[in-house]
């Protein structure tokens, strides 16, 4: 394990075998060197675990166990053709990754960040007509970059919102019969459409070649003035020193991040700016929905170990 896990994930793996927890993060170096050892069956892993080609080429493990429903930290096509099955947590968090979604849409919105610091500052002098006027999010056009399960559920709860709801999704309109109770109630644009017209734009996509920046400086100029940016999907989905230009001309309103492009760190001037919202990647962070996460990869985990296959395999034809 590159990291301990809560409950129950560490008594699953512990009794189904040895379980060896380093006292710091492995280097590129260390993490290469475990994996070819031939002591390791499985390695349990973090988003901030990178499996490329240079620590997989020789590696003799089964599976990767990744604590998350992402799994863009590891190489799977390099993965796949060494036998090597990578395992995730699909579904588990979506709920409260919505909830932190809607979050940073009404915080930023509505200028939260901005007010609570202007109260524990002590400025709060009493009610005043025009003191940190905010955005609108009733009647308010919402645009959702991607329609998984996490775009699906920040769509129910911007609906009750009173929003209008717009999708893009690189696969097209979805059926109506595979929408569900939202046929009817959420509506498909292109992207360019959806750019120009949101009032809030929410991305819901995975971190790939064609999606990295895929929110970039041109992108961000054709956006409404008026408009918030809410990313809960992968940092590198956005050109972070582009968004922080953005917003500090004033080219759009504001911006609610969970996540960064380089995280920990943040691009410069990002946490000076009072119209964003910033968050510590806790999309997924309720007690229930971690110790969940736990379950599921260590369950993952022991399955590989023992040559069987996982019930949530990212690659399932690796399985020899």
């Amino acid at each position: 394990m590159t990291t301990a896990i809560p409950a129950p994930g560490m008594h699953i793996l512990e009794a189904a075998g040895e379980v060896h927890v380093p006292d710091q993060q492995l280097s590129a170096g260390e993490l290469r060197r475990e994996c070819s050892s031939g002591d390791v069956d499985v390695v349990v892993a973090q988003l901030t675990d990178v499996f490329d080609r240079a620590v997989l080429e020789d590696a003799t493990i089964k599976g990767i166990s990744n604590y998350a429903v992402g799994y863009d930290n590891v190489d799977v096509a390099t993965a796949t053709g060494r036998g090597i099955l990578v395992g995730n947590t699909p579904g588990v968090l979506t709920d409260a990754t919505a909830d932190i979604a809607m979050l940073l849409l009404l915080a930023t919105a509505r200028r939260c960040v901005e007010a609570d610091r202007f109260v524990r500052a002590g400025k709060y002098q009493g009610w005043q007509p025009e003191l940190l006027l905010g955005s609108d999010v009733s009647g308010a056009t919402l645009g959702l970059v991607g329609f998984g399960r996490i775009a699906r559920a920040t769509a129910e709860r911007a609906l009750g919102f009173g929003m209008t709801v717009r999708y893009t999704a690189r696969s097209g309109p979805v059926p109506a019969e595979r929408l569900g109770h939202l046929a009817g109630r959420v509506q498909f644009a292109e992207w360019d459409d959806l750019v120009r017209t949101s009032d809030f734009i929410s991305l819901h996509v995975p971190l790939s070649d064609t999606t990295h920046h895929l929110v970039d400086e041109k992108t961000l100029r054709a956006m409404k003035p008026t408009a918030c940016l809410v990313n809960t999907s992968r940092g590198p989905v956005v050109d972070e020193k582009a968004l922080v230009e953005a917003l500090r001309s004033g080219e759009i309103a504001g911006a609610g991040l969970d996540v960064y492009e380089d995280e920990p760190a943040l691009a410069d001037g990002l946490a000076d700016l009072p119209n964003t919202t910033l968050l510590p990647h806790v999309g997924s962070a309720t007690r229930s929905v971690r110790a969940t996460m736990a379950e599921v990869c260590a369950n993952n985990a022991v399955a590989m170990a023992r040559g069987e296959m996982p019930a949530h395999a990212v690659n399932p034809e690796a399985w020899r």
